[in-house]
């Protein structure tokens, strides 16, 4: 029976970190998506149209940017109030904004007011995200014991491509369902809405986990840190370098693979949103199958080892993304993305836990979510807005190859200069 309610409390602690990241991602995921396929047109429709890419891509960024709003906000409460309850707030904060998204007034409808107010529930939006993360992480982590931290800590992180998943296969169908003139009439507002029911599904599975062993042990003990954010930048300096370094490479090829690809095939070859969205879909698939098992393999070899092997695949790999997307065959297209998505993978499924590790529990919430949200910004905030402005600035794919492979190696430096986990 004890064996039974472990597995039980396992099987829960797991969906819990799942669902509320794969809710958040789902959000951001599907505002990306329509950012990199018609945004442009809805909200700047002025301008031309790679102009209007990249200023849709630069409202993707607020999201980035705001992230370390959240992480300070939440991180202090975090670590001060409990991972159970910042869990809940950023949940309903950010479902709440999703669902005003989707009720926003076009351009064409609200002139400059429309833009404005995109960019205010983006920012919103961003901050929910910077705070969920760690929390989600530490919930898995800090419930399990140390030998089994990289899988607990990869539930986590399987949020993103389920999202992605999610939002590019919804919209997918949408756009396979509904004519191109329904679609950007009204169509693309139902993933906003459909973002309520996984809301609802998120608490009550989040509200049943009891808070972390770790944390009622500090308060127990009187030991939580009262002020944890200036304790991470008074003593954990080096910490968060070692954890955002980390977080770098992966975000950069990330934003690469499952955001400005849709652009570069639909915007720049020309090929149709579906076919697009179908083989973003796949590539997500298969994101989401190889984080858990690159979190468990980093438990038997070790967090380094494995973060640096994807660091060498991730910089072959970017040699041969342009050349298979410029075949325009939809088997390699898939290949391409469904690759680098699983390279993504060799070092995202390890990430929860090697940056967790970097801190001490007292300062573990704020630690974790500053050293990834604000890596957060030079990764994959502002990249798909370089990956446009180079492509347009230069005209050839080789300055996106340079600027990716220059993210891997930073990641590749402060991994092996890290501690051995």
């Amino acid at each position: 029976m004890q064996v039974s309610a472990d597995a039980s409390r396992s099987r829960r602690l797991a969906t819990a970190s799942i669902v509320g990241t794969t809710l958040e991602y789902f959000d951001f995921a599907v505002y990306n998506t329509l950012a990199a396929l018609i945004f442009g047109q809805l909200f700047f429709p002025s301008f031309e149209p790679a102009v209007g890419t990249i200023l849709a891509f630069s409202t993707f960024a607020v999201g980035y940017l705001s992230r370390p709003v959240g992480g300070i906000v939440f991180g202090h409460l975090g670590d001060r109030r409990g991972r159970r309850f910042v869990l809940v707030a950023t949940l309903l904060l950010m479902g709440i904004t999703t669902a005003l998204m989707g009720l926003l007034p076009t351009y064409a409808a609200a002139g400059i007011a429309s833009p404005i107010l995109l960019v205010v529930l983006r920012f919103i939006q961003g901050a929910a995200l910077g705070g969920e993360w760690a929390g989600a992480v530490l919930l898995s982590l800090e419930h399990g014991p140390a030998e089994r931290r990289g899988i607990n800590g990869s539930w986590a992180q399987m949020g993103p491509s389920l999202g992605t998943l999610l939002a590019t296969g919804s919209i997918a169908l949408l756009t396979m369902s509904l004519s191109p003139e329904d679609f950007l009439a009204w169509g693309w507002r139902l993933p906003f809405f459909a973002s309520v029911a996984l809301v609802i599904f998120g608490l009550w599975i989040r509200l049943g986990v009891a808070e972390t062993p770790d944390f009622l042990a500090l308060q127990k003990e009187g030991a939580k840190a009262k002020t944890p954010i200036g304790e991470v930048f008074r003593d954990h300096w080096r910490s968060l370098l070692r954890g955002g370094g980390a977080r770098i490479g992966p975000d950069v090829l990330y934003s690469l693979t499952a955001t400005f690809s849709l652009s570069y095939l639909t915007a720049t070859l020309g090929l149709e949103r579906t076919l697009a969205l179908i083989a973003l879909s796949i590539a997500g698939a298969c994101n989401a199958a190889s984080i858990p098992f690159f979190g468990g393999l980093s438990d038997r070899l070790g967090r380094r080892t494995v973060y640096a092997g994807g660091v060498v695949l991730g910089l072959l790999w970017i040699l041969a993304l342009f050349p298979l997307l410029d075949t325009r065959e939809p088997v390699l297209i898939v290949l391409a993305l469904s690759s680098g998505l699983i390279i993504h993978a060799s070092m995202y499924g390890p990430q929860a836990a090697f940056i967790a590790e970097q801190f001490p529990a007292r300062v573990r919430y704020a630690g974790s979510s500053l050293a990834y949200t604000l890596a957060g910004i030079v990764g994959g905030g502002i990249a798909p807005l370089m990956f446009a402005a180079l492509l347009r600035a230069w005209g050839t794919t080789l300055a996106i190859v340079l600027y990716t492979a220059a993210a891997l190696l930073i990641t590749g430096l402060v991994v092996k200069l890290a501690r051995r986990h």
